[in-house]
């Protein structure tokens, strides 16, 4: 009796430690947060474009689409023959110069779409705050320009459609659409419309929601909007890494789950 006790508890012993082992080989995965500017009336160019880099190459998400200029231009390098960006941006649209041009680009993308290249960027400004959406630009116009972006042109950001005022990302108390529990709003106030489709609203970049709920569970939803790149719907491919990865911090945990529930229930 003993004997069959103690090979019992060696087993579970053993299968408590192969499953510690391989949880512990797992990659954990935390998605990086743009961290919030503190820019003063003092800041120079140089302290704007160090920031716009840290983001671009960091928690901006930037170098998921631009770079290799497949799935959007190449901004840092050479892009068809015209130079880096600062060196084309004020060539783009008539009557718009370099820094028009490019923070265009990034709080209304869709305006102007560069040939050759599909309309998936999202509105950066309901994910960044004025203070990083001018770095960005200043970074990006010292790529082969000149960067003429300074302290003034921060404070007219904050009036600009859908700047948003916190730091991209940083928990805040009322969550997105200013707190609201309605899943629609939520879904307007989060920018989802910009790339999925919804009871025929929206566009069509993304997976079309409407009918979410009869293809993944309320815990896939769950996963595919706190952490959209672990996995990937079928023919969505190349658009990989474009969906923000700041909704866990943006939503609050009654806002998620309404939302969860919402879509689970899009049957």
């Amino acid at each position: 009796m003993w004997a069959i006790n103690l090979r019992i508890f060696g087993v579970v012993l053993g299968t408590l430690a192969l499953y510690t082992l391989i949880a512990n080989k797992i990659p954990q995965v935390q998605s990086e947060v743009p961290r919030a500017l503190s820019l003063g009336a003092n800041v120079t160019p140089e302290q704007l474009v160090a920031a716009g880099d840290q983001l671009f190459h960091g928690a901006g998400g930037c170098t998921t689409c631009h770079g290799l200029g497949t799935r959007a231009p190449n901004l840092l390098t050479d892009e068809k023959g015209q130079g880096p960006i600062g060196a084309r941006c004020g060539k783009r649209e008539p009557g718009k110069d370099c820094k028009a041009y490019l923070y265009e680009s990034l709080t209304n993308p869709r305006a102007y779409v560069v040939p050759g290249y599909e309309p998936i960027m999202p509105d950066m400004g309901r994910t960044l705050s004025p203070q990083q959406l001018w770095a960005l630009v200043a970074f990006l116009e010292s790529n082969g320009g000149t960067v003429d972006v300074s302290a003034s042109d921060i404070p007219a950001a904050s009036a600009a459609p859908g700047a948003n005022s916190g730091a991209a990302g940083a928990p805040t108390a009322a969550g997105i659409a200013n707190g609201s529990m309605d899943p629609m709003a939520i879904i307007r106030g989060a920018g989802c419309t910009g790339c999925h489709k919804i009871n025929g609203e929206g566009g069509a970049i993304g997976p079309d929601l409407t009918h979410v709920g009869s293809r993944l569970s309320a815990n896939l939803i769950r996963e595919s909007i706190l952490t959209p790149d672990a996995k990937v719907a079928k023919g969505y491919e190349k658009f990989k890494g474009i969906m923000p990865k700041v909704f866990g911090n943006q939503l609050t945990g009654a806002q998620l789950e309404a939302l969860v529930q919402f879509l689970a229930a899009h049957k």
